[in-house]
């Protein structure tokens, strides 16, 4: 149990209808009664809400009109007791009353403490928590839909029961060590344990395999807009995002850096990035706009090349075709309102559009629907992979098994076996929050929204 109680302003800065105030802590009840004029909430039942005023206790003059939620331990999402006020929705007020509580005890919350409250106190574990921001930061109901299977348990019971059947295995290992004349080393190998490591590893490469479709489900499809300038590469950002997002004129060059939108195809996020036209140029700023194309080219899931099919191509656009050949790509012909020019025989698929006429933009867009083709989320049973750190720590705990298969096959000693199964254990305990670092779990908890 902490022995401070934090507070924090839990809805975003601004002016609204309400905005919460957090407090969470063994005193938070206590410190919220110094603003309450005598009103106490120590004996209301837990889980209600009561309308009280604030007062500040210097000059007893009113603050706000407030409905204040208490909750008591240890049926909370920090697992303390946890109060909050709901007060009308104005940025001064709600400081005002934060000020208060932070004068009458209370400390300001770090980001994300509340959660990182929760985890530590038993409440949810780590995989869950990280889930929690998957959810505020979701950007399509399918991300949504995996952010809310992270939060419900899936992947940590799948963790969870991987862990146990590691253990399992680690116990009889232990037990012939300790007793060798309890079994035949050789015997229980072949027979009980290398079955069950090959199992174990099934398991894993199993959820590994939904990786690259949990992080495109999470984070979006990095999707590059390329091509030379003045080719119509902002007014597809525009036309694609139905807004003036990116400045569109006639002259060459006018997308000096990179444009950035969201958007929600299909139930797939896109992150589009409008790049600067790639060419040779000796304008220092352009120069340097296009080395950043060229970097984010290269980084890109998706690409969208755009071609001017009123001109013959060029030895720009070759290069570009030639650049891209090796990515998912989609080539799109531009200013098909005007004559056609460009060498179509030369051109592997592509899709006509016209920025002037808002023509092509369906087909595209049904185009990026296909080619990534990933199911319905919502009603699949199937638990999907998507935190980088996951990915990473499972794939550590998958060599560590292939480690010990391998040691096994090759009739390695026991006990050396036991290492690499043992590494395995406590690498996928780190997803879930078992055997990880005070300095790890600050830069976790420090990427989350305060009042959070």
């Amino acid at each position: 149990m902490f022995q401070d109680t934090i507070a924090g302003i839990a809805t975003a800065m601004g002016e609204g209808a309400i905005s919460i105030i957090r407090v969470s802590g063994k005193d938070a009840i206590s410190i919220t009664n110094t603003l309450l004029n005598g009103k106490s909430l120590t004996n209301v039942p837990s889980h209600t809400i009561n309308y009280r005023y604030i007062y500040d206790p210097e000059t007893q003059k009113k603050v706000d009109e407030t409905l204040i939620s208490v909750m008591r331990a240890p049926k909370t999402f920090t697992a303390e007791d946890v109060v909050e006020i709901n007060c009308h929705g104005g940025i001064l007020v709600t400081n005002k009353i934060l000020e208060l509580l932070l004068v009458a005890g209370a400390r300001i919350a770090d980001p994300g403490e509340f959660t990182k409250r929760a985890f530590l106190n038993g409440r949810i574990d780590l995989a869950q928590a990280e889930s929690i921001m998957d959810i505020i930061h979701a950007k399509s109901e399918q991300s949504l839909s995996l952010a809310l299977n992270g939060l419900d348990g899936r992947i940590s019971r799948l963790i969870k029961e991987m862990r146990e059947e590691i253990l399992n295995i680690i116990a009889n290992i232990e037990v012939n060590i300790d007793y060798p004349e309890y079994d035949d080393v050789e015997e229980m190998t072949n027979e009980l344990l290398l079955p069950r490591s090959l199992n174990i590893k099934e398991k894993m490469d199993k959820l590994l395999a939904t990786a690259k479709t949990g992080q495109i489900l999470r984070d979006g499809i990095k999707t590059a807009i390329v091509g030379r300038p003045n080719v119509g590469k902002s007014s597809l950002l525009n036309q694609l995002m139905r807004e003036e997002k990116a400045i569109v004129t006639n002259i060459a060059g006018t997308t000096r850096d990179t444009v950035e939108g969201y958007i929600n195809i299909g139930g797939l996020a896109l992150n589009l990035i409008d790049t600067a036209g790639i060419r040779e140029t000796t304008d220092i700023v352009e120069a340097i706009g296009v080395e950043k194309s060229k970097k984010i080219l290269n980084e890109a899931e998706l690409v969208l090349l755009v071609l001017n099919s009123n001109e013959m191509l060029t030895e720009e656009d070759r290069n570009l075709l030639e650049m891209t050949k090796d990515k998912k790509r989609i080539i799109i012909l531009n200013k098909t309102d005007l004559e056609t020019h460009i060498q179509l025989d030369e051109l592997p698929e592509h899709i006509e559009t016209s920025m002037v006429l808002e023509a092509g933009i369906e087909l595209l867009e049904d185009k990026i629907k296909e080619m990534f083709e990933i199911g319905d989320i919502g009603s699949s049973d199937m638990t999907y992979l998507s935190n980088a750190r996951h990915i990473a720590k499972l794939k550590q705990a998958t060599q560590s098994i292939k480690d010990a298969i391998d040691a096994m096959e090759s009739g390695m000693l026991i006990d050396m076996v036991e290492i690499d199964i043992k590494n395995a254990w406590h690498t996928l305990g780190e997803i879930i929050g078992e055997d990880i670092g005070d300095a790890l779990l600050d830069e976790l908890f420090s990427k989350f929204c305060l009042g959070k």
